[in-house]
């Protein structure tokens, strides 16, 4: 009896860490103010951070890493720093971390922080391949975590960091060295590599990227079951707007972003707007494209690599072509039409106007 009440005690105590994350805690870890920083409430959460960093250098994702710890949820949190199965960089951990406590450590100077960020910078290092990407899980992996991943822009995240510690912006100041500075730059080469390697080709024609591409042969692949291999916008968009930030984009650089922007113009759909009906998960909720003319552009999520048609995907992993031809669960849990690529239109008319002059 005392073992099962034992052991039924160490389960619910197991659970009371995992709180799972939400916008406010995600807002609070993305603040950027420098006079947060000053705060003990700062400190507190970089303690925290401290604590929920696994012995991997790397961060679990979908975790509240913001609200108090009880004493005993701090001990089952130090007691799986172990783990090796759930550091990643899905969903903004790790970056995410990272760059609270390099703010941190510019205001308070507190060792600690510093060597938490280096360690993720090892972690990092150590996660990528050899042909430049990035998996979205690692030291463990099991099927699809062990893909190259453009999804929820992990890699472009990394990629940014890297260019902001090489640039000497001064978030980042005094938290790398010469040696790790060279390390930093091999890495981000190869991540630049590994982007205009994958890039999606037609014949000659490059188009854009997959949100998972295959770690050995670089073609789109699968991820979860409603994630096919395909054309992604959303995540294209982020590696276009990362490409046209490079201060010196070499002819290929410039190739992969023109082509990417082509391709953008010539699949928007246009007429046409998304509405979220009700709240997420409450009795009528609904998401649904209406017709309407004044409407801005939209891209589907995913196009399908045959005819680079939209398409929508429930968890039985069949393609569909309207959104009412799956269920609530995944139409209204998943962002399948973005505007991400309207954005780039005016930085592309600059970015294009500066680079191709500069060739005349």
């Amino acid at each position: 009896m005392n073992y099962i009440k034992t052991t039924l005690l160490a389960a619910i105590i197991g659970l009371m860490p995992i709180v799972p994350a939400n916008a406010q805690s995600d807002k609070v870890l993305k603040e950027k103010n420098p006079e947060f920083f000053k705060t003990e409430e700062a400190r507190r959460i970089g303690d925290q951070l401290l604590i929920w960093q696994r012995n991997t250098g790397g961060w679990p994702k979908n975790v509240d890493m913001v609200t108090p710890l009880s004493n005993q949820q701090r001990e089952v949190i130090i007691k799986d720093k172990r783990v090796t199965d759930d550091s990643t960089i899905d969903n903004g951990a790790t970056t995410m971390q990272m760059n609270f406590l390099a703010r941190l450590y510019q205001q308070t100077k507190d060792e600690h922080y510093r060597e938490a960020f280096k360690k993720g910078v090892n972690y990092i290092l150590d996660g990528q391949y050899e042909n430049g990407g990035w998996p979205q899980f690692w030291p463990t992996q099991r099927d699809y975590q062990v893909q190259i991943t453009y999804n929820d822009d992990a890699i472009v995240n990394i990629l940014t960091m890297m260019r902001d510690i090489l640039n000497g912006k001064e978030q980042y100041a005094g938290l790398s060295d010469e040696k790790l500075n060279a390390q930093i730059e091999k890495s981000f080469k190869k991540g630049i590599e590994c982007i205009l390697n994958t890039q999606i080709k037609v014949d000659d024609t490059l188009t854009v990227w997959c949100q998972q591409h295959d770690r050995k042969t670089l073609y789109p692949t699968y991820a979860r079951a409603y994630e096919l291999p395909s054309y992604c916008s959303m995540e294209s968009a982020a590696i276009v707007r990362f490409l046209m930030s490079l201060p010196h984009p070499d002819e290929r650089v410039r190739r992969s972003i023109n082509s990417a922007m082509a391709w953008f113009e010539k699949n928007k759909i246009t007429g046409y707007r998304l509405v979220k009906i009700g709240k997420k998960g409450e009795p009528g909720a609904d998401t649904r494209l209406v017709p309407d003319p004044k409407a801005g552009p939209l891209w589907a999520r995913f196009y399908d690599l045959l005819n680079c048609q939209p398409f929508v995907c429930d968890r039985d992993g069949m393609p569909r072509k309207h959104l009412s031809d799956i269920g609530p669960e995944r139409r209204n849990g998943y962002s399948w039409y973005n505007d991400r690529p309207a954005t780039l239109y005016e930085k592309y008319e600059k970015w294009k106007n500066k680079w191709e002059k500069s060739k005349k």
